[in-house]
């Protein structure tokens, strides 16, 4: 059983984030023009609009709660007075909120994808296997919210911080219930799998836009 728990805590999360790295790389340089979203907008709009701006906002919520939740040691927010209790109140609140939209934004992307014809008839394999890969990371996720109500701090989110410290605990994985572990496994797949996949747009994200300059028209009357 240890043997399993090492196998899926220790050597797959380092495997799937060297493939998670790698792969980007090796995608960048063999695939730079194919390096983009293969938006279908210009095939169905309506339906795009409402699933993709509610998975986009549910899934940035959701990992920025996960990077602040988990990677901050719980004794940094006892400092500033928010215990155990109150953080994972917090937690279940905002996971409610931004879990549930990730879940119902992926599933009306993919109900998207598998009914208009159109889509369909463009789609990919590696399209249905991304849409059906965020359905059961986000699912799994929004599940263990609403069911799952374990603690996490004391196990789960140390061994996350023990993997990206190169100092693995797996053996604080042992006690977690099974929902939680197969989501962690699958969305670590999932991480492997993305340089491969539409995923590697978020890293084109249009941040420049904001602080850009502004762009001045200036009206023109020709003389006469």
């Amino acid at each position: 059983m240890n043997i399993a728990n090492n196998l899926a805590f220790v050597v797959f999360p380092y495997l799937m984030l060297t493939v998670f790295v790698v792969g980007h790389i090796y995608r960048y340089v063999t695939d730079s023009l194919g390096w983009n979203a293969r938006s279908s907008e210009f095939l169905e709009k309506k339906q795009l609009f409402y699933g993709a701006t509610i998975f986009h906002w549910g899934i940035l919520l959701t990992l920025l709660g996960h990077a602040g939740g988990l990677l901050i040691p719980q004794k940094v927010f006892d400092a500033v007075g928010i215990n155990g209790d109150t953080h994972t109140m917090i937690a279940y609140y905002t996971g409610w909120l931004a879990g549930g939209a990730a879940f119902a934004g992926s599933v009306l992307l993919l109900i998207r994808r598998v009914t208009r014809r159109r889509i369909k008839a463009t789609s990919l394999v590696n399209d249905y296997v991304t849409l059906i890969g965020l359905v059961i990371v986000t699912g799994l996720g929004f599940y263990n919210v609403v069911f799952g109500h374990f603690y996490v701090l004391d196990s789960v989110a140390p061994w996350i911080r023990s993997i990206v410290t190169f100092l693995p605990k797996p053996e604080l994985m042992l006690g977690v219930p099974l929902s939680y572990k197969v989501h962690i496994v699958s969305a670590l797949a999932l991480l492997g799998f993305s340089p491969f996949s539409r995923l590697v747009h978020i890293w084109s994200a249009p941040f420049t836009y904001f602080p850009r300059r502004w762009i001045l028209f200036r009206r023109s009357v020709a003389d006469l």
